[in-house]
């Protein structure tokens, strides 16, 4: 399992150049965009980077822990992989190559409704400790179809994603006609013809597809129907029907945690769905600290948005997060490194977290809120 970094590729900047050298320009696009004019997506990474930690070097040195505790399950690093959709259309077989990686490393995985490969598959591969974002059915039959399905699989932990009422308005999107389910144009085509690599590995893997809702019989032509607005009366539903721990993503209110609490959830991820749907808020950084404030200690509070690097996840954690994910910095490596992009990303994010945290002499994850520099 153990293999030598790729030395051209130790940063996410050298990463993302590949990925992009090897992707299709419109799949590229979509996964590399944020929304409108990119505001928020720059001010995401842009605040998060301003956030400074402070080192006490006159005292005992040991070697940090990364280990964390989270839903009972003590996970090797504080940090997990993100949902992300239309994974095997970016990159063949990436769903795969990533669960994997994630059951191998013992850090959770997020699978997406829309993903392209089965939850039973992605699950087995994680080590049974997968987690399930649910895109919410339009049709209650289908929505506790999908429930049972997963609660089926094993999956400890479902997600609902809160912060969708709408379609973000992506422009580079609509002119590349990618959608859900894609469009496929003749300059797509011509796009992806240029880019071999992709072409050979998506016909060895096959045709991606939407696995999970394939099985579906509402989903069987290739339409979804799926409603993003999420209120009370149907996560109330959902908390009624579902066993495990419930995890809200998308807030980015103290009003939505506070509403999140008293529908019985064990935990919200503070997000702007990676600035790809609001270019008017906040930035998650900027949301994290006075939900942190008020509602620490009364449910988990985790994080992702503008994550890129190892002293991004330790910032985001000093600033009150008890967990983050990262998504695009996965990507970019599974789409530069192909089967060892997944391991690539965790042993480097590991490496960097562990300096900063052995640097300004910090052990335990748990502590380094005691290193923020807080500002007035």
């Amino acid at each position: 399992m153990k293999t030598s970094y790729k030395n051209d590729y130790l940063t996410t900047t050298e990463l993302r150049k590949r990925a992009k050298s090897k992707i299709p320009k419109f799949i590229f696009q979509y996964l590399d965009g944020g929304c409108n004019d990119n505001i928020n997506l720059a001010k995401n990474i842009k605040e998060l980077g301003d956030i400074e930690l402070k080192p006490i070097y006159i005292t005992e040195h040991k070697e940090a822990d990364l280990k964390t505790e989270l839903f009972g399950h003590t996970y090797d690093a504080p940090f997990g992989i993100a949902p992300m959709g239309l994974q095997g259309f970016m990159w063949p077989n990436a769903p795969e190559i990533l669960a994997k990686s994630a059951g191998e490393y013992n850090i959770p995985f997020l699978i997406s409704t829309l993903t392209t490969c089965t939850i039973e598959r992605m699950n087995e591969l994680a080590g049974g400790r997968a987690w399930f974002q649910l895109y919410h059915p339009k049709e209650p039959e289908l929505r506790d179809k999908l429930l049972k399905k997963v609660e089926g699989a094993g999956c400890p932990v479902l997600v609902l994603i809160v912060d969708m009422p709408t379609k973000g308005y992506r422009p580079w999107d609509v002119r590349n006609g990618f959608d859900m389910p894609p469009e496929i144009s003749i300059r797509n085509i011509l796009q992806m013809m240029a880019k071999p690599e992709w072409v050979l590995k998506t016909i060895y893997h096959g045709r991606p597809t939407f696995a999970i809702m394939k099985s579906f019989k509402d989903a069987a032509d290739g339409h979804f129907y799926f409603d993003h607005k999420l209120d009370e009366k149907k996560i109330a539903e959902i908390r009624n029907k579902w066993k495990g721990k419930l995890v809200i993503k998308g807030v980015s209110s103290e009003e939505d945690t506070e509403t999140a609490i008293k529908l019985g959830a064990d935990g919200i991820i503070v997000s702007n769905h990676g600035g790809r749907q609001l270019d008017v808020g906040q930035s998650s950084i900027a949301t994290l600290g006075p939900i942190v404030k008020k509602y620490e200690g009364k449910i988990k509070i985790m994080m992702d948005s503008g994550m890129r690097t190892g002293p991004d996840i330790a910032r985001s954690l000093a600033s009150g997060a008890e967990f983050t994910f990262l998504g695009r910095n996965f990507m970019y490596a599974v789409a530069a490194l192909g089967t060892h992009g997944g391991e690539h990303m965790i042993r480097s994010l590991k490496t960097q977290l562990k300096q900063v945290m052995e640097q300004i002499s910090c052990v335990q994850v748990s502590d380094l809120k005691n290193h923020l520099v807080k500002r007035d």
